[in-house]
């Protein structure tokens, strides 16, 4: 009997021994295709020599030294690094351990930043439907997925929220994309005048929409109309790219491709690929100088943050992608699995939509692909795909609630940055096995 506590009490999961480029092994020698990179986390792979190197290296040195005593050349490296590569005055990094640290971190600075300037009444937050921030209360609490927040509402602040930009269900006949934008980004500007823009601290969006909804990216305008209103009325933008961050969707930030440069942006997920837990925030040079010319200090901390040993992971990381220039290889083969999912998904009754950017791809599942009718909320599609997929040797990442936490289903993709051609068909053909025998069970049922 296991003694671990796992997420589902009744799941009976294989053990991961091993891992090889982008396949996990189980304890049988079974070998597992991670089409999903776990959670969008893996993205060298597994056993990458130079990070394997890294961290061994790191561990030798110095294991540890606490943030409150002691800075280290890892977090130093880091950090200069990443303020070379961020668009715009992003040049202060904040480490944290994970994604949720991460969006917990951004929302107390951002409060914080208000109050070193005086502006004490700006505490709310406007964020979206279907977005999804992290598990912790305060990310959780900005979250817009209910399925989530739940069972734990009563113990969060609530956020506000405006509709998210989702151009395959919100789209009319009528406008296009840029227009649709335009309309949902305005809300923006609709909602801050709701609650009086002196009271708001910030907006907060995924620059692509990543478990919640499955790899819905902003449409061209969106991002830039945000900003704007933003920069109206004083409020910053905090832009969460834990996910869809760090060359996942073929450039180093998101928000490259919607050339809008954010006042704090999360990071985490593929950071460090997985070979350490990390995340972290870099914020504007405005503020980090409103608490450093203030109070002096960031009234927030965590024991393990700026560990050297997951620093020297993540800096071994990235010097790796792009070294290996490895965000061509996100640009083209995000191109060819997008041109075989069309290939294979493009006229299936039941895929109504196929979407993302680089190698961070979603498809709606639906019951009628005219009418964009989803399957019934009860189907448990999702689960049933997972499970043929990883019966298939294939791990991919389906999830339901695309469209309001209840309805709607969706998988997501998000394969190593190192997959080749071969990998790709591998992925789409176990894919298309994996979702037909899940929908003929479905199918046959309701």
């Amino acid at each position: 009997m296991s003694h671990v506590f796992h997420r589902h009490c009744h799941a009976t999961l294989p053990t991961a021994v091993g891992g090889d480029g982008p396949y996990l092994i189980d304890q049988n020698g079974k070998r597992y295709l991670d089409g999903s990179c776990g959670a969008a986390v893996t993205s060298l792979g597994y056993g990458h020599p130079r990070v394997i190197m890294a961290v061994q290296s790191q561990v030798q040195e110095m294991s540890f030294a606490h943030t409150g005593f002691f800075t280290s050349e890892p977090a130093e490296q880091l950090a200069a690094f990443l303020a070379s590569q961020a668009p715009g005055d992003l040049n202060k990094v904040y480490f944290t351990s994970g994604g949720s640290e991460s969006v917990e971190a951004a929302l107390k600075m951002a409060r914080q930043y208000f109050l070193e300037r005086g502006e004490n009444k700006r505490h709310l937050y406007i964020t979206r439907r279907q977005s999804y921030h992290g598990n912790t209360l305060g990310a959780l609490g900005i979250g817009g997925n209910q399925w989530r927040r739940e069972p734990f509402a009563s113990l969060m602040t609530e956020a506000h929220y405006i509709d998210p930009c989702y151009a395959y269900r919100g789209q009319q006949d009528c406008e296009t994309e840029f227009q649709y934008g335009q309309r949902m980004a305005n809300q923006l500007e609709a909602k801050l005048l709701e609650l009086g823009p002196e009271n708001v601290a910030a907006f907060v969006a995924e620059p692509v929409v990543g478990a919640t909804a499955g790899a819905v990216p902003a449409v061209p305008g969106y991002l830039k109309r945000i900003r704007e209103i933003c920069d109206q009325y004083g409020i910053l933008l905090i832009l969460d790219e834990v996910m869809c961050g760090m060359g996942r969707t073929g450039t180093l930030f998101a928000c490259e491709q919607d050339d809008v440069i954010p006042d704090l942006i999360t990071m985490a997920k593929g950071l460090a690929a997985g070979y350490q837990p990390i995340g972290a925030i870099m914020v504007q040079q405005k503020i980090f100088d409103a608490i450093s010319d203030g109070s002096g200090f960031f009234q927030h901390g965590h024991t393990y943050m700026g560990h050297p040993v997951a620093c020297a992971a993540a800096l071994a990381v990235q010097h790796t992608i792009q070294d290996d220039k490895l965000l061509n290889n996100v640009q083209v083969m995000g191109n060819t699995l997008r041109h075989a999912l069309q290939k294979a998904f493009g006229d299936h009754e039941h895929i109504g939509d196929i979407r993302g950017r680089g190698l961070f791809i979603g498809l709606e599942l639906v019951a009628n692909r005219k009418t964009k009718q989803p399957l019934p909320a009860g189907s448990a599609i999702h689960t049933l795909i997972k499970k043929e997929a990883m019966a298939n040797g294939l791990m991919c990442y389906p999830m339901s609630g695309t469209i309001n936490g209840r309805e709607g289903h969706h998988i997501l993709l998000a394969p190593p940055f190192i997959i080749n051609e071969h990998h790709v068909d591998e992925l789409v053909s176990k894919l298309k096995h994996s979702v037909d025998s899940a929908i003929s069970q479905v199918c046959c049922t309701v």
